[in-house]
Order: C-alpha cells, then structure tokens, then sequence
C-alpha cells in the first residue's frame, strides 16, 4: 500500500473489502462488477483509511465458496487484514470500458430526474434516482422525490424497454412511460 495525493477526481467505488480471511493478510472481497472478478480487471485500486488515500496493489486473488478472497502487497498478517474490513475500494471511471450504445453505468443514472405521465399523458417529474437494484427479472430504480416533484412518493420503477423510453445524461434526465399513480 502506498500513500497518494493522487487520488482520481472522477472515482467509483467497485467493491469492499469486507473481512478477513486466514492468518496470512487475505481479505473477502465484495465485488460491485459483473461477474464479479471483474474487480480485477480494474487495477489500480485506491483505498481511503485512517493513514489517508493509498493505492492497493494485487498480489494474488481467488474465487472462495460463492465470493472472492484477495492478497495485497504489503498485507501480510491476520492483525493487517483487520484493519482493512470496511474499507471501500476505488478506481478511476477512465479505467471502465466505455458503455455500448443504449447502455449505462448505474453510478452514471443516480441523481437524473425521472419524468413520467399523470392522468392527462403530461410529463411530470416523478422525482430523481436514488440507487438501483437486481431482480430476477429486471432492474428497478429507486426514485425518491425531491422538492420539485408532483409528490413526496418513493417509487420503484422497472429498468425495462416498455418503460424506459429515453436517457438524457447530459440534461440529467430519464424519460419513463410511467404514471404517477403507478
């Protein structure tokens, strides 16, 4: 691990650290990317404790049941490890793959504003993405509303092609087929 100032300004988080593995200095890893060893695909990674920001270096990592245990340099005992439970892990959004056309970063889509319909088929502001989720079937949104929507709602709304009709990131919008009293 190594102290830097150069920490990236446009940084996601992709995982967590979460507990330690083993006598050795190995952590679990949570991973945020699909599939999940993907996380290390994305290297180097930034790190913020107590000491300030560092960057992580990857000496070895394998699958483990049904997660992922990683060594880093300079982690080399159990007491080590445990100070690094919790710990986010961060890159720079310049190390992802650019999206494919009609694709999105979920970090990308928190915070749009999300414009459905009411009763009369006139958009209204349903209120702004809060976070994202799985399901077996689709991915939801979490819109929580804001001062400017039509209610004080929180509305789960589906990551699906009948109701996603356009994303506009650069006015920060999603416009939805979705009515108010859905």
């Amino acid at each position: 691990m190594t102290p830097t100032q150069n920490v990236p300004e446009d940084r996601i988080q992709i995982g967590q650290l979460r507990s330690a593995y083993g006598l050795n200095g190995w952590l679990w890893i949570y991973s945020n990317t699909d599939p999940m060893s993907n996380v290390f695909d994305y290297l180097p990674w930034y790190i913020e404790t107590s000491a300030g920001w560092q960057t992580v270096e990857v000496k070895r990592w394998k699958p483990h049941g049904k997660g992922l245990v990683v060594s880093l340099k300079g982690v080399s005992d159990r007491t080590a490890a445990d100070n690094l439970v919790g710990v986010d892990v961060w890159i720079s959004k310049s190390q992802l793959p650019q999206p494919s056309v009609d694709e999105f970063y979920w970090s990308d889509l928190k915070g749009l504003i999300v414009l459905g319909l009411d009763d009369q088929e006139q958009e209204v502001n349903l209120g702004q993405i809060h976070e994202l989720f799985e399901t077996g079937a689709n991915d939801v949104m979490v819109v929580r509303a804001t001062p400017e929507s039509v209610d004080g709602e929180e509305r789960m709304v589906p990551w699906h092609r009948d109701v996603v009709q356009r994303v506009d990131l650069e006015a920060g919008r999603i416009y939805v087929n979705w009515g108010v009293d859905y």
